[in-house]
């Protein structure tokens, strides 16, 4: 059987999922899934997600107006001993990192951008980055500081750059990152010019620097902010405001709040604090005054006392807000609101995780930050899909695998009621790398989601002397900022060595080690555990024969690596041992790179519940079946459309949490079964067409059904949105489900074909389809149905409108869906500002009484008849006369002198005439000072630019603001 053969049919279990009790939320849109052939993913939602809350908004993103350009760029070797001198000199960087570098062919990009996504597939690559070209990559930015904000403390802050960074600011080297995975925060206040004074910001970006062994990507992925605050404000992740319960029962919330300063005196400031409920109503506040000194820091303190509080959990996931005021001479100058949830968290060596003092299986995934067609660039409003989509099967907890996670995600998994282990990427007590683990927990310690910290994953010296004393600074470190949550660290070994790092930490991550956890037990009695990493299953979405030669895995739960088990043997062992707090999935989703257990031409991993478009794999049913307790589930796997096989047997798994199942084929009973949850139902049964249905039973009566048909020849695509609305923001993005249906308009799991889209009103920025074989391109507007499914992320465009999007396959009826777009403001950007080639050096002849000639110019070697003035440099009128020339020699940037340009003078007192070359391209007739631009038009080399300019009587003549050179738009 070749790999077609195998892959030929089957669009995965989740197609076949009914829910009986009525259910709300995602969960209910999942119902239509139980009628047979139907689309194995949710129904769209109708609405539109809420907004973040505005947490801090001294921050405005900076992602529009960034070019970038692929490849290094060496910067040429200082000549002599004054170019040296100079070079190493403040604001004198050489290369891309230079002020006036010309960066001019550079491509336009938004952030978060992750360029490794756009890269083909080469074998020479790295496999454990999923065979991508990674490199290193620039980004330049220019950008414009409102005078208003002068004596601000001014701030640029990116998310997550991949890999090590080194970032510029006018020339002068600013900050070095050693990670992908932290903050990069920067004090532009003492760089910051203001005006048409532009500001220039240049990134180099090393993604040849690896921290991990799976896809990474490269560039700027995260957000990245313009911090503009008063003199004194709040610090970045300065106000720590996480709930505590008394012994005695009582609730509060102490406050530490950070304050700093760039003021050139003390100053005196009133913190206020106020405490709403979900409401938005004020249940308690309190003020402390706080004396900064000039350029130090501050700490002001209170406690809220908070009466009853509504309890945060997995299934009611209430949070309140704190609000920070500073005030200064009474007048509020900054802010932070902040979502915190009232909730006890404890691991106990005999039950495991109790959360508000109540025993809770963790019944969790690990995650990695990866998604088909986007790579590490995952927008918000996907995060949120992708939470849903766990959320709909059942999971509760999220590993942050192997790095800190965006803080967005962190924020949606406190509204959407997940717990999260949190985790540290380098296992390094020295300052570079301890400075990244406390940046973790000043950010990240008022989540009520957060309730581990984990330190490392897999460190080969975790059974040495070296690595506890390493794990003892470390977790000190965790310890001294939130002395309310435990250290843990995945470990893979050494349990049991005379010296291993388990006696440190406070709860023991077991990264598989399935059949030592009864040993451990026994041997530390007092000790809490979870299984940190587990599971490592493999299949291939809709492939139900494994063929180890085409790299092909079967979905029936059956194949593993030999350090892992099953998806239902692994939650056996958890499931019967209430001292495991709980697992994680190796993983909620497949991820590009370690495409284990295959190489080349395999790029992407099996190991995932979903795939890397989220589409469910039987595994997302296994799962439901074993962690949907308030609501009946009941899965039939595979679909039923085997053409050829008639007669011959093929194994049905069924998996449920009721108590009877019965099988039926075309009506008629094939058997019946007391459910096994864990490890499910299985039948073997004679291959017919038709109809395949299964019953799931409680107490006699029918809970939930699930069933397939024997489907047709696909004769028409279908597009299905995850929402029928979206936000005109130009930000929010949504997944669209591209399948084939039959006659009958059913969903045709054995459609492999190739697809073509279109669309209006959004952007495609990127496809895939799961396939983890397929080296199609995830950027473009195609891309193959593989068993039947592929995937288009769309990004919407700005105001109310529609969408309107089509697909086509040859010899199939073509798809159109339209998708409302709601009028929602966009959130603050800075504005985009290209600063062109600026004109800064002219030379002003004297005053004459008559118009002069304009290719009138100083002798060669006269520095005195003619002044030296930069733009923007005013004049009164002489007595000698009322006109002047000016004079710039300049040499275009590369892509003016190519294509042309224009030419901006943002303001000229007097009448003018601007003369380039000997040609005369513009007039300005009026005396007011105003503005005058002109077409240039292309050639290289050095330019003669002349204004010739005639002054009003007793008036101020000249070039009054910045003159630039602007490329043509694109």
């Amino acid at each position: 059987m070749n790999r077609r053969e195998l892959l030929v049919g089957t669009a995965g279990a989740g197609a076949s999922l009914v829910v009986g009790p009525i259910e709300t939320g995602f969960a209910a849109s999942i119902k239509a899934q139980g009628s047979a052939g139907a689309l194995p993913m949710p129904q769209p939602s109708r609405t539109l997600p809420s907004r973040a809350l505005v947490q801090d908004p001294s921050r405005t993103l900076i992602e529009r107006g960034w070019l970038f350009h692929e490849g290094d760029v060496i910067a040429p070797a200082p000549e002599g001993h004054n170019t040296t001198y100079l070079s190493v000199k403040a604001g004198n960087a050489l290369g891309a990192a230079a002020m006036a570098y010309d960066d001019s062919d550079w491509q336009s990009v938004r952030l978060p951008h992750d360029w490794a996504s756009a890269q083909p597939f080469v074998k020479t690559a790295s496999i454990s980055q999923g065979f991508r070209a990674r490199g290193i990559g620039w980004y330049r930015r220019t950008l414009r500081l409102d005078p208003a904000d002068r004596g601000k403390t001014i701030g640029l802050q990116f998310d997550g750059i991949a890999t090590n960074a080194t970032v510029w600011v006018n020339g002068s080297v600013v900050a070095h990152n050693w990670s992908a995975y932290n903050s990069v925060e920067i004090d532009l206040t003492p760089f910051g010019r203001f005006g048409d004074d532009l500001n220039v910001i240049a990134v180099r970006v090393d993604a040849q620097a690896m921290e991990g062994w799976w896809y990474e990507g490269a560039g700027i992925y995260r957000h990245a902010w313009l911090i503009r605050r008063a003199s004194v404000a709040i610090v970045t992740d300065g106000v720590h405001c996480d709930p505590r319960r008394a012994a005695s029962g009582a609730w509060s919330v102490p406050v530490e709040v950070t304050l700093g300063s760039i003021d050139h005196a003390s100053v005196g400031v009133t913190v206020d604090v106020a405490l709403l409920d979900p409401e938005g109503k004020r249940v308690a506040g309190a003020q402390a005054t706080a004396t900064v000194l000039s350029l130090e820091r501050a700490t002001a303190m209170v406690t809220l006392a908070v009466p009853a509080p509504r309890i945060w959990s997995i299934e009611t996931p209430t949070l309140y807000t704190v609000v920070t005021h500073v005030l200064r001479d009474g007048a509020i100058v900054d802010e932070r609101r902040i979502p915190v949830g009232f909730r006890t968290i404890r691991f106990d060596a005999d039950r495991g995780f109790l959360l508000n003092d109540t025993s809770v299986k963790l019944k969790g995934v690990c995650l990695h930050q990866d998604h088909a067609g986007v790579g590490t660039a995952i927008p918000d409003a996907l995060l949120r899909w992708r939470l849903e989509r766990l959320k709909a099967m059942g999971c509760n907890a999220i590993r942050c695998s192997h790095n800190a996670p965006a803080a967005e995600l962190l924020d949606l998994c406190d509204a959407m009621g997940f717990v999260v282990m949190d985790e540290n990427r380098q296992f390094n007590p020295a300052p570079d790398y301890m400075a990244q683990l406390e940046w973790m927990v000043r950010r990240d310690r008022n989540h009520p989601s957060v309730i581990l910290w984990s330190v490392f994953n897999e460190e080969p010296m975790q059974g040495t002397e070296a690595g506890v004393e390493m794990l003892r600074r470390m977790a000190h470190a965790a310890h001294a900022l939130d002395d309310s949550r435990p250290v843990t660290g995945a470990m893979n070994g050494a349990f049991f060595d005379p010296i291993n790092v388990s006696s440190i930490f406070d709860v023991v991550g077991f990264n598989y080690y399935q059949g030592d956890y009864d040993r451990f037990h026994q041997l530390n009695p007092t000790k809490p555990m979870t299984s940190s990493e587990d599971t490592s299953a493999y299949e291939t979405r809709g492939a139900f024969a494994s063929d180890p030669a085409e790299h092909v895995q079967s979905s029936y739960d059956v194949e593993a690596a030999s350090w892992g088990d099953t998806h239902r043997a692994t939650w056996k062992k958890i499931a019967d041992r209430p001292f495991v707090a709980g697992g994680f999935v190796w993983t909620g989703f497949d991820y590009h790179g370690e495409p284990t257990p295959h190489e080349w031409p395999t790029i992407s991993s099996f190991f995932g519940i979903l795939d890397l478009c989220g589409f469910p794999k039987t595994a997302f049913d296994i799962h439901r079946a074993h962690w949907v307790d308030d609501a009946a589930v009941v899965s039939l796997t595979p679909h039923w459309t085997w053409p050829g096989r008639e007669g011959q047997p093929v194994v049905v798994l069924v998996m449920s949490n009721a108590e009877r199942v019965a099988l039926r084929l075309n009506g008629q009973t094939v058997g019946e079964q007391a459910v096994d949850r864990i490890m499910g139902n299985e039948f073997s049964v004679l291959y017919a067409p038709g109809r395949i249905e299964v019953v799931a039973m409680r107490g006699g009566k029918v809970v939930a059904t699930a069933a397939h048909e024997t489907v047709g020849k696909p004769v028409a695509l279908r597009l299905t949105p995850a929402r029928t609305v979206m936000a005109g923001d130009d930000e929010d993005t949504q997944p669209v489900t591209i399948d084939a249906i039959d006659a009958a308009g059913r969903h045709v799991p054995t459609a492999n074909l190739p697809t073509r889209f279109s669309v209006d009103g959004a952007a495609i920025i990127g496809v895939g389809n799961g396939d983890p074989n397929s080296h199609e391109p995830e950027k473009g507007n195609a891309r193959s149905l593989f068993n039947g499914l592929a995937q288009v992320i769309v990004q919407a465009g700005t105001g109310r409108g529609r969408i309107v999007m089509t697909a086509t396959a040859p010899g199939l009826k073509p798809a159109r869906l339209v998708i409302d777009r709601a009028a929602i403001v966009p959130r603050a950007q800075m504005a985009a500002t290209y600063g062109g080639q600026a004109i800064r050096e002219w030379r002003r002849s004297p005053a004459f009484a008559a118009r002069p000639d304009s290719a009138l110019a100083p002798i060669d070697g006269d520095n005195n008849s003619w002044a030296f003035v930069r733009s923007g440099t005013p004049v009164q009128a002489a007595a000698e006369g009322r006109w002047r020339l000016y004079r710039a020699s300049v040499t275009p940037c590369r892509r003016i002198g190519a294509e042309g340009g224009t030419i901006r003078f943002a303001a000229i007192a007097g009448k003018a005439e601007l003369w380039v070359d000997g040609r005369r391209l513009a007039l300005k007739t009026g005396v007011e000072a105003g503005p005058l631009e002109a077409a240039l038009p292309a050639g290289g080399g050095v330019r003669q630019i002349v204004l010739v300019v005639e002054a009003a009587a007793d008036g101020v003549s000249g070039i009054l603001g910045a003159v630039t050179m602007e490329p043509l738009a694109r």
